[in-house]
């Protein structure tokens, strides 16, 4: 604890943070102008889409992205810093002062830990509100466009069954977790699953026992296409369900999920990506300080020795390889084959066992 408070250890750590908020805000940028280009080649053609909203767009879709890549930049980060201060012989007067490996460490493993409950408490519920104000305008931008925005059959797919008949519900964006949808599709059959007419419609809320469409343009084999401001359509859906169909797990808040979990399961539906993602942001702190103990294992190699481009890619090479397992147990866990708690938590201990051992190896050994 005294090398976590003391100059030295003060200096390790601001030196890491400063490393890691470098890289994080450099791929931020990066994303941002990336995210820009193509958000201005799909509104190119839409004579209303300003380049300042265009823009603004683009910045608050993007922190929710980058929350995936957040462990990356750690370890680009800590490999980054821990690669200076070698290059520079801080290391190397550390070590002659007496310090041990373990020590100069501690000090990034303490910054690691806070900057992951910041992103857990902080950025995270920041990000996924700023998702859902990046659709409202993204909805803004399309909702104008003919069809309603649609572009393709992509998006949000929904079948309903109505005393009529059935109807089949796309919907290219969703927003307040499915509560509304915007550029949309409708495609209407009898009790027979004879086809009745298309209709498409600019947006649409659920509402208490229908469905209240807005914008309406309906086409039927028989009569040309006719406008018109509004549309019912009566469906027994709740939000609940509606949630569980058009949203996504990472698009709810850490704050919000405990009870989105107890609501999900109160209407008898799976909640195993909602677990999930509860756990993963509980393990966050603890994955990037893994992402430093694997930094730290192949960063701390003294430039005179050589070898160190060998070691930064086998240290990018153990960060993809954690990245597929994080993957690998994810599908498990939402496929009902895995335990969440362990699907959230088995990359922790794999990252963190293997950078300890290294090191372990490396200084001990």
């Amino acid at each position: 604890m005294s090398m976590i408070t003391n100059t030295l250890g003060r200096y390790f750590a601001g030196r890491f943070v400063i490393a890691a908020l470098g890289v994080f805000i450099s791929v931020f940028v990066l994303l941002v102008l990336v995210d820009y280009i193509e958000m201005v080649r799909k509104t190119s053609g839409l004579v209303d889409a300003s380049p300042i909203m265009v823009a603004e767009t683009s910045l608050f879709r993007v922190p929710q992205l980058l929350e995936k890549m957040m462990p990356f930049c750690v370890l680009i980060g800590a490999m980054t810093c821990y690669l200076a201060l070698s290059r520079r012989l801080e290391l190397v007067v550390a070590r002659a002062a007496g310090v041990s490996a373990w020590q100069f460490i501690a000090p990034a493993l303490f910054a690691a830990i806070i900057l992951g409950v910041l992103a857990t408490v902080a950025y995270n519920p920041m990000s996924a509100n700023l998702s859902e104000l990046s659709k409202r305008m993204e909805a803004q931008l399309f909702g104008n466009a003919p069809g309603g925005g649609v572009q393709d059959a992509s998006g949000f797919w929904l079948n309903q069954v109505n005393a009529d008949g059935s109807v089949i519900i796309n919907a290219a964006r969703s927003e307040k977790q499915g509560v509304r949808l915007t550029g949309l599709t409708l495609f209407r059959f009898d009790t027979n699953n004879v086809f009745k007419e298309r209709i498409e419609a600019r947006e649409a809320t659920l509402e208490k026992g229908y469905w209240l469409f807005k914008g309406i343009r309906r086409f039927s084999l028989e009569a040309p296409p006719v406008d018109q401001k509004s549309f019912e359509l009566a469906t027994t859906l709740t939000p609940a369900q509606v949630r569980n169909s058009f949203s996504t797990p990472e698009t709810v808040s850490f704050w919000q999920l405990p009870s989105y979990i107890r609501s999900s399961e109160s209407s008898g539906f799976a909640t195993a990506g909602y677990r999930l993602q509860y756990h993963k942001l509980l393990a966050q702190p603890f994955l990037l300080a893994a992402m430093v103990m694997m930094a730290a294992s192949v960063s701390l190699r003294f430039f005179r020795f050589g070898g160190v481009q060998k070691m930064v890619l086998s240290g990018v090479g153990a960060g993809f390889l954690l990245y597929v397992l994080s993957k690998v147990t994810e599908d498990l866990s939402k496929a009902e084959l895995m335990h969440p708690i362990a699907a959230a938590w088995l990359p922790v201990l794999v990252g963190g066992l293997t950078g300890f051992l290294a090191l372990l190896y490396q200084e001990d050994g």
